[in-house]
């Protein structure tokens, strides 16, 4: 009863913030803003000198290409080097020697591309340096560079005959200060509140009651776990992540940072509407992805309740968050692979095997439910356009949306985005279960060994970055591997995104008609979501069916793995 009624509030409080949140956004971010918020306009201005940026200079999709690449790698670069050689660098109270050259190869991909995939355990890895000016850093920037290419493509709907789309440097310092900043400030002290931990003292030793010798870490923990859940990245201070009671104290920080997953990709939606000048398509791309989230919610808690008889208990409380109950370990596995957060309360292998298969699938059909903050929108709009066009053929006339033609250089730009991801996960799991070396880190067998493979390949290429909890990630197969198919899957949705921009920006509007199909009804919300089910089903029902479904069936016929 009690974990029903924290659902309807924790809904009832999103549908609330959407259109709050999302109007902000808007503004902020329109071409003409006309928010002023002194302190942090100031902080603005001074950036734009500092770097000697021109913010009325605007780009073409291939030079906000090129800004954007260039400024991940040398984020990559530095991120790389400064693990590295943390261990002759500063605020290193603990010692740790540097980060071999695969892990820091993995790492720096990860975070550079907003995956936040962890081979390692924070709290004996990484200095307090390399946690807070490398990773809490890519934190911010890679978020924002998601929200960036957003912000392009939105431009490349709504102009007309245009050769630009914006300017990536002023996209990307726009968000970082006006978005993430000031609330990433609020969530941190609230966080500091509840008992998250912020400090920069050497670990604690403490005397367990059988007179052990305990080393109690200590670390900024608070100021990047209010970036890694506003930002969709989900990269843990800690192995454990939100798991660990330094990150996750009390039932109150559990559900505002579940709350914080969600909420910029949500209002993301509505900001869509109100600067394209449609707020029914908002609501409409909204509900779509709302239906597919509560829907696979809704399966998840019933599958957890399922009677387990091969541990004869309803439900398995083993790798839950008991201090918060089944129902927030689950709600937080759905939100967290359904945003490409991948932050985690609890371990995911341990989950019934279809609560499993549900996060698997939230990470396949590309994360559009909501998705990472930016990107999550992008990939939702490949599927409009997928839907527009399949409509087109059923009518027979050239699709359209927003009154732009969707023509053959789109319909390249849209395929490739939507069937590299796919491509990545089925011929990565397919080399990995063929490799010993692979295997190797398999800590179960069976369609659940199927599963650990296929869940890493998923969170990678769709830049998820939470894990099975049943792999051992940390070897050269899997840092190389998963690294490279981590910056595969980030480009394959940010290139074309802009590609299609560019493209779309330089054309006309053609005027509505009888014959233009509308997208702002119910009609064109059940074609939708339908086109993304019937992609997902058609591409990994067969992986999903030997890995998660039939071990659901066999785990109720008393067998496990």
């Amino acid at each position: 009863m009690e974990s029903g009624l924290q659902l309807g509030f924790f809904i009832l409080l999103l549908l609330l913030t959407v259109p709050l949140l999302g109007r902000y956004m808007a503004e902020i971010f329109k071409d003409n803003p006309q928010i002023s918020i002194p302190i942090l306009g100031t902080l603005e201005k001074l950036i734009y000198h500092l770097c000697k940026i021109d913010p009325a200079q605007e780009m073409g999709w291939k030079d906000y290409a090129k800004g954007m690449l260039y400024f991940n790698l040398v984020g990559f670069i530095f991120l790389f080097c400064l693990q590295i050689f943390q261990g002759w660098l500063p605020l290193n109270p603990q010692g740790f020697q540097g980060v071999g050259l695969a892990l820091a190869f993995n790492t720096a991909i990860s975070f550079v591309t907003n995956t936040n995939w962890q081979a390692y355990g924070g709290e004996n890895t990484m200095s307090y340096l390399t946690q807070m000016a490398g990773l809490t850093v890519q934190n911010f920037v890679s978020a924002a560079t998601g929200n960036a290419v957003l912000l392009a493509h939105i431009r490349g709907l709504v102009r007309t005959s245009s050769q630009t789309i914006g300017n990536f440097w002023v996209d990307l310092t726009r968000t970082i200060i006006y978005l993430f900043l000031p609330f990433c400030i609020i969530l941190a002290f609230f966080l500091v509140s509840q008992g998250v931990i912020q400090n920069i003292h050497p670990y604690v030793q403490a005397t367990t009651l059988q007179g052990d010798i305990q080393n109690i870490p200590m670390g900024p923990a608070a100021s990047q776990v209010a970036i890694k859940q506003l930002g969709t990245n989900g990269g843990g201070f800690f192995n454990a992540n939100s798991a660990h009671p330094f990150e996750n104290p009390t039932p109150l920080s559990n559900f505002v940072e579940t709350f914080a997953i969600l909420c910029i990709p949500a209002a993301a939606t509505y900001m869509y509407g109100m600067m394209i000048k449609s707020r029914k398509q908002g609501w409409l791309i909204f509900f779509v992805m709302f239906i597919i989230w509560i829907g696979g919610i809704g399966i998840a808690i019933a599958s957890e309740y399922v009677f387990n008889p091969v541990l004869a208990v309803n439900p398995v409380l083993e790798g839950k968050e008991t201090r918060f109950g089944v129902v927030n370990s689950v709600f937080w596995a759905v939100s967290t692979t359904a945003t490409s957060s991948g932050s985690i309360n609890s371990m995911h292998s341990s989950l019934s095997p279809l609560t499993g298969g549900i996060a698997m699938f939230n990470m396949e059909i590309g994360e559009v439910v909501f998705g990472g903050v930016g990107v999550g929108m992008c990939s939702m709009l490949m599927f409009i356009f997928l839907t527009m066009f399949l409509v087109g053929l059923m009518v027979g006339r050239t699709p359209e949306y927003l009154g732009k033609k969707i023509e053959k250089t789109e319909m390249q730009w849209v395929m490739l985005a939507i069937l590299t991801p796919c491509s990545l996960i089925l011929l990565g799991s397919g080399i990995a279960i063929a490799l010993p070396v692979a295997l190797d880190s398999l800590a179960n067998f069976g369609p659940h060994g199927l599963s650990e493979i296929l869940y890493a390949f998923s969170s990678a290429a769709n830049n998820n970055g939470s894990a099975f909890a049943g792999i051992g990630a940390d070897t050269l197969f899997y840092n190389i591997v998963l690294g490279k198919i981590m910056l595969l899957g980030r480009l394959s949705i940010l290139v074309p995104s802009l590609a299609i921009a560019g493209s779309l920006a330089q054309k006309k509007t053609v005027a509505y008609s009888l014959g233009t199909f509308p997208t702002n009804n119910p009609l064109f919300g059940v074609l939708l979501f339908s086109v993304i089910l019937i992609v997902a089903a058609l591409t990994f029902f067969p992986a999903l069916s030997l890995g998660p479904i039939v071990e659901q069936i066999l785990m109720l016929r008393g067998q496990a793995f």
